[in-house]
């Protein structure tokens, strides 16, 4: 009997040391729209079983934009989120309860798209026009403070619904007369229109708030702070091994996301590096957020756009979970 007890406490510390036997805390990650290149990061990581090693259980939910994400994870629906800055600014000043533990996009990648045929020059013509984009579209949402600073009164435009896939094609139509869109998109635009396209990056004109940045919600942060460190942990490490070779994360990519064009993808992916480059995060971290941008993007929101419930913008975010010794590549 000792023989007995003895051989099944040795199984049951076998299996405690195990990977495998190790339960796994289920997190759910809501992205900001549907799985693109800038999300093939997170499927490379979990194909390779980076999360699962770490004990997490990802469960990744396609989104419907920044503000949806952004409320989704405030309010407990999921534990993590891809939100743009800015509309993370305005949701915690509604109450929504999180907090951004990585910037994916250091710099904006809104920009609006146009034809020159349609007599547009640039901004200073988008009076009296209508913008195609989805209603949960970060663009939209932070369109008062691009149009105050490009001198427009923000009430001169119309806005349609259109969704994601068929932006190009509202423009082409010219049901809408412009449209906002990720710097990702930008070569499959140029193709589409060559020498007629009209594009204005937000970051040119004096808009280069923060981009794509992951989220937490706050009650599960101050419970599991441990996971959410591994978390960032993986995440941080994805992103840096998909900068240095994208071919294998794109073929997780695809292998997971249906109806995406490896090539499109591929010219997303580059236009991204760009946008994940900056100082802060070639210098301290990749991921790093700087807090006097980060202040200056709360101020920027506050002044032109209104916070319902004025707080500290150093509440909004932290980046203790990140390796310092990762960082975005120079160039």
């Amino acid at each position: 009997m000792k023989k007995l007890l003895s051989a099944a406490g040795s199984i049951v510390m076998l299996l405690a040391a195990s990977p495998v036997a190790l339960a796994a805390d289920a997190m759910s990650l809501t992205l900001n729209w549907t799985p693109t290149a800038d999300h093939a990061p997170i499927y490379y990581a979990k194909s390779q079983g980076w999360y699962s090693q770490a004990g997490i259980d990802l469960n990744i939910e396609a989104g419907k934009g920044s503000a949806v994400s952004a409320q989704r994870v405030g309010t407990g629906g999921a534990e993590l989120g891809i939100s743009d800055l800015p509309t993370a600014i305005q949701a915690k000043g509604k109450g929504a309860d999180i907090k951004a533990v990585m910037v994916i996009y250091a710099n904006s990648p809104q920009g609006f798209y146009w034809l020159k045929s349609s007599g547009i020059a640039g901004p200073k013509d988008f009076a009296g026009h209508k913008i195609g984009n989805p209603p949960g579209d970060a663009a939209r949402l932070m369109w008062p403070a691009f149009a105050k600073r490009v001198g427009l009164d923000p009430a001169s435009v119309t806005f349609v619904n259109v969704s994601p896939q068929a932006k190009v094609a509202a423009l082409k139509s010219k049901s809408v007369d412009i449209i906002s869109d990720f710097y990702n998109e930008h070569d499959l635009k140029a193709r589409e229109f060559g020498s007629d396209l009209g594009f204005q990056p937000w970051r040119d004109a004096g808009v280069n708030v923060y981009g794509n940045s992951l989220i937490v919600n706050g009650a599960y942060l101050s419970k599991n702070g441990a996971q959410v460190k591994k978390f960032v942990a993986v995440t941080q490490r994805a992103y840096d091994a998909c900068v240095k070779s994208f071919d294998p994360c794109l073929q997780a990519l695809t292998a997971s996301v249906s109806g995406l064009t490896p090539d499109n993808q591929r010219d997303q992916w580059n236009r991204i590096k760009q946008l994940m480059r900056d100082d802060t995060t070639t210098k301290v971290a990749l991921g790093a957020f700087d807090d006097k941008r980060v202040k200056a993007d709360y101020e920027l929101v506050s002044s032109l756009i209104g916070i319902d419930k004025p707080y500290d913008p150093a509440t909004l975010y932290t980046n203790e979970f990140l390796d310092k010794a990762v960082r975005m590549a120079p160039k």
